[in-house]
């Protein structure tokens, strides 16, 4: 006859000291858990550790940040210092600071018209339109010994610096002679009194030359469109000249109204007419017009381009016209300046 043990199974008793050591046989999870091989643990819960990687990686983040804002913030105020030692003390103010750039422009070139032209028999002319440009106590003639002769004109904005939040240099472009030059002017702006005034010698610099124009090709010219168009644009240009506003609506596409020169010039000939080569019934053309100019008398309604009394010289002119061809006629939608030459 088989004896029964007598030592109590924890499962059954739930002894608190066997159960006390988890993943033991005797621990209570161990029987709960999934089928992996008889006998085999399966932790219920995460106890976290593994996590600890994601901890060193966001610390290594926020301390990049740290040194990255640092550094940062020692070396704006660094350069900002050798920007400003580098320039010698002041640094260019930007003109959307406020800066009445326009007015300051006027000023100058007001004051080169009157600067650029002296001659000995006006000095004291000069001296006086001067004046209001100039600070007290400034030499009446601002450098000049009131000696030789110099006469400029055609004198026009080119350009300006602002220095600082009271001080501009405005840059004029002018013609004297056969010259293009610039005068640079160094102008005092006095905010509280809304005042501009003249605070150093100006300097005449030479102009840039002209650009290199590089040539271009002239490109296929349909010759059949050319022929159609000479005549009636010819007779256009006849009335263009005079105003005649009769013959320009005869001319003119349907809506479209064309003003005239009203006899300033008179037509002398159609020179030259290029119709770049591709149909369609609206085409961009170029004309080169000479234009009679008047020698004084006043131009009659019908021209002769023989008639020396009616005319005092020529003047060669390119305009860009877009013409529409409604039927078996051509018409003018518009008119306006030409683009660059060919060549």
């Amino acid at each position: 006859m088989a004896r029964r043990s007598t030592v109590r199974d924890p499962r059954i008793t739930g002894d608190p000291e066997l159960s006390a050591y988890p993943g033991s046989p005797h621990d209570p999870e161990f029987d709960r858990a999934p089928a992996q091989g008889r006998g085999t643990p399966s932790r219920a819960r995460w106890s976290g550790g593994g996590g600890r990687w994601l901890v060193w990686t966001g610390r290594a983040v926020l301390w990049a940040l740290i040194v990255v804002i640092v550094v940062n913030g020692v070396r704006a105020p660094f350069e900002r210092f050798t920007q400003r030692s580098g320039s010698g003390g002041a640094s260019p103010v930007s003109p959307d600071t406020g800066f009445p750039v326009t007015r300051a422009t006027s000023f100058a070139g007001q004051f080169a018209a009157v600067y650029l032209n002296f001659e000995a028999v006006r000095s004291q002319e000069r001296a006086a339109r001067l004046a209001p440009y100039l600070p007290d106590g400034a030499e009446p003639q601002f450098g000049w010994d009131g000696l030789g002769r110099m006469a400029a004109g055609a004198v026009q904005p080119y350009g300006s610096e602002v220095v600082d939040e009271e001080n501009i240099v405005v840059t004029v472009a002018f013609q004297s002679g056969s010259r293009r030059q610039l005068l640079s002017v160094p102008v005092f702006y006095d905010a509280g009194a809304d005042r501009f005034v003249v605070s150093g010698r100006p300097a005449i610099l030479p102009a840039p030359r002209p650009a290199d124009l590089p040539p271009v090709g002239a490109g296929e010219r349909d010759d059949a469109a050319e022929a159609e168009l000479r005549t009636p644009l010819a007779d256009f240009f006849k009335a263009y000249a005079a105003s005649d506003t009769v013959s320009l609506q005869r001319y003119a596409a349907a809506g479209v109204t064309l003003e005239g020169f009203g006899g300033a010039f008179t037509f002398v000939n159609l020179k030259d007419l290029a119709v770049p080569a591709g149909g369609g019934a609206t085409r961009d053309v170029t004309a080169t017009v000479v234009w009679g100019v008047p020698s004084g008398a006043t131009p009659s309604a019908s021209p002769s381009p023989s008639d020396p009394g009616n005319m005092g010289g020529k003047l060669e002119q390119s305009y860009r016209l877009t013409v529409v061809k409604q039927g078996d006629k051509w018409f003018v939608k518009d008119i306006r300046g030409a683009k660059r030459s060919v060549g």
